[in-house]
């Protein structure tokens, strides 16, 4: 398998809304898109599929290596010989990777968040770097639009956290910020136990809220010179926003299931930012 089909596979199997966005890019973005999409996947993998915490934690020192030795002129695993050829093109730096590998390991160290500002610090680097890359990628040619993909990232991971409550409570972790489950009397055992409430539910509603909000920021910060050339992000916004008006119309039933989008769904979503222009 060349590095081209590992990280193919990779982010096919995935089934995520982002692949989705890919199809309509260029080739020589599309492929490049694919490999950073997959270097991130390798390394949430390693936080969400290995059970050990110490051996986690040496995993992402590798690759906190990898990412070194490959910017240096040496990578060795398929993502990185995948990724390395677009980076100069691009202006994906080794910074980038280096970010959401550090975000990674504090998915190993922290558990909790105190308020929104530590959480948003985390979503940083998971999403907002994440975003940063991803718009270079498709196109940028105003500065500007810098902020409007992290604040597009900030809401990506904010649905990912309303949707995935319940299973990140089965892993211990809740993402929610303590002083906002404070605010709302949601105690953090009922989230791990997994237990509804009305409370729980106006907490969510709250989530969303927020959510929305940064969605709709997000796309008034987007500068008119780079709209054309985002709109594989806009592709993206719209599954996402799509998918948390579904768990909205569910009345926020996160904690025991994982909603989502059909294939079909996205595709469709994807195709009308394309071809239309609309969400």
């Amino acid at each position: 398998m060349t590095p081209q089909q590992y990280v193919q596979q990779k982010a096919v199997a995935s089934g995520s809304s982002f692949y989705y966005a890919f199809l309509f890019l260029p080739a020589p973005r599309r492929a490049a898109i694919t490999a950073f999409y997959a270097f991130c996947r390798e390394v949430d993998d390693v936080v969400d599929e290995v059970s050990d915490a110490g051996v986690a934690r040496t995993k992402l020192a590798w690759w906190q290596s990898e990412v070194a030795k490959s910017f240096a002129g040496q990578p060795t695993h398929p993502v990185m010989q995948a990724l390395m050829p677009h980076t100069a093109d691009y202006g994906i730096e080794q910074r980038h990777l280096q970010a959401v590998i550090h975000g990674c390991q504090m998915d190993l160290e922290q558990t909790r968040h105190l308020d929104f500002a530590g959480l948003k610090g985390y979503c940083h680097l998971v999403a907002g770097v994440v975003g940063e890359v991803a718009a270079r990628i498709f196109g940028q040619s105003d500065p500007r639009t810098t902020e409007y993909a992290h604040t597009l990232g900030l809401a990506f991971q904010l649905t990912n956290i309303i949707r995935d409550v319940g299973e990140d409570a089965m892993l211990g972790r809740i993402y929610l910020p303590v002083s906002e489950l404070q605010q709302f009397d949601v105690k953090a055992h009922e989230v791990l136990k997994r237990q509804y409430s009305d409370r729980f539910t106006a907490l969510m509603r709250f989530q969303a809220e927020r959510a929305h909000s940064l969605y709709d920021q997000a796309l008034v910060m987007l500068p008119d010179a780079d709209r054309r050339t985002q709109k594989p992000g806009l592709m993206m916004a719209s599954i996402y926003r799509t998918l948390l008006r579904e768990i909205e119309h569910d009345h926020f039933q996160v904690l025991h299931q994982r909603i989502k989008l059909t294939p079909l769904r996205k595709f469709w979503l994807a195709w009308k930012v394309q071809a239309l222009g609309r969400m």
